[in-house]
Parts: C-alpha cells; structure tokens; sequence
C-alpha cells in the first residue's frame, strides 16, 4: 500500500529528515508548518495517517487534532516535545491514536506507522458486512460507524476498534495488556493509562450515564468487558 501521510511540525530540519526515510520506505508525504496549514491540508487531502506535533505556531497541535476529529477518523501519531504524563493524556484526549516523545526514535515510529496502517488495511477484510444493534445504539462494522438514539457518533480510529472488540466478545474480560496488544496491534511503548483514557472517551460518547456505566463495565483490578445482553 502507498499510503499518504501527513507531516506537521514546525522544525524544518525534523519535516525533512522524516520525509526522506518515510519516503525511502515507499510512503508518499506532505508535510505542513504551522497548525491553520495543517488543519486545511487534513480537511482537503485524503491522507492515510497524520503524524503532528503538539507544539505548533498559529493553531495548536491540540487544537488541530480535535477538529480534525470532528471530521475524520484518520489515524493521529502525536509528537510530544516534553515527557511529561499530562501531554500524552491531554493528546489521547483530543482523539490522537498514538503518541511519541520527542526526540524518538525513527525506527520505532515506522513500527507504529506500519502497525496502525497494517490493521486499518485489515478492517473490510476482517469484519462482515453487517449492523449489531445493541440497545439504543448500533454498530455498522464495515461502514465503521455508531449511533446513539438514531444520531451518529464521532468515534476515533481506536475508539470504534475497541467498542467493536468488547461489543463483539459480550462477557469476556479483557486486561488492559491484552487491549493494547490487540488494539493498538504491537508491543506497545506507552503506559496502560492509555487504554483507560479511550475507555473513559468511548464511555462518554455512546452511555446514558459515563460514571455509572451500562455496556461497557470494569472488572476491578483486572481490565475491562462489555455487559453480556444474552445472559
């Protein structure tokens, strides 16, 4: 697959470097500067994955990911420059897919790049065709949306993977472990805070009530699973 990607950040010598070697491994890219660039580029092109800084003049790489969000479920890689825990949470939050922190290795953002693009090329080959109706919401697998009370819901990338992984395995526990690896498609480098800020974002989208969940349950000190309707 010669997929496109998107490159936004401000150093000119990071763009340059990055799309030599994505490109030397058969990518196309583009890359953007400044976060008004990117956010029309991301509305305009047809771009497989994103890869974006948080740091960005005239608009925020925060900024630009939540709007992106509103019209795209593209797969995000955020660049973070500081290691700092609330950065990477703040990204997840704002819908990103995936972080590294700055400086990172090339190597392991080609990994997380073919992993991503690796399951997101799997979806249609993977999941019948088909609607699952779960109380007031349903699940159109190869469409790739949800709705709740008949209005659709913007679920990222990662969000759908996961509503669509515990929806269709009602009553089995999964460990945050075992979602990462199975989600996120790889050894993850992250922390498993990860999975809990996509499940606290799922939640809020598709139940009535996010703290006292119905669907999507916790098993406390294990992980997490979706209530059993068939029982």
């Amino acid at each position: 697959m010669n997929a496109k990607i998107l490159i936004v950040d401000d150093e000119p010598l990071l763009v340059k470097g990055l799309k030599y070697s994505l490109e030397q491994d058969g990518y196309t890219t583009e890359a953007s500067y400044d976060g008004i660039e990117a956010l029309e580029k991301a509305k305009e092109g047809d771009y497989d994955l994103i890869i974006l800084d948080l740091m960005l003049p005239k608009l925020d790489g925060l900024e630009v990911c939540q709007k992106i969000r509103e019209i795209s479920e593209v797969p995000i890689i955020m660049l973070t420059a500081k290691n700092d825990d609330i950065d990477k949470i703040l990204g997840l939050e704002h819908g990103a897919d995936d972080y590294l922190t700055k400086p990172f290795n090339i190597l392991e953002l080609k990994v997380r790049i073919k992993a991503i693009l690796r399951r997101m090329n799997k979806k249609d080959n993977n999941v019948a065709n088909q609607i699952i109706q779960i109380g007031n919401f349903t699940i159109n697998t190869l469409g790739r949306k949800v709705t709740v009370g008949g209005k659709e819901v913007n679920l990222t990338a990662k969000e759908f993977d996961l509503l669509l992984l515990l929806a269709t395995n009602p009553g089995k526990v999964f460990t945050r472990e075992e979602l990462l690896e199975i989600i996120w498609g790889y050894e993850y480098f992250g922390d498993l805070r990860t999975v809990d800020v996509h499940i606290r974002r799922l939640r809020e989208k598709i139940e009535k009530n996010s703290s006292q969940a119905e669907y999507i349950l916790t098993k406390w000190g294990v992980g997490y699973y979706f209530k059993n309707i068939y029982q």
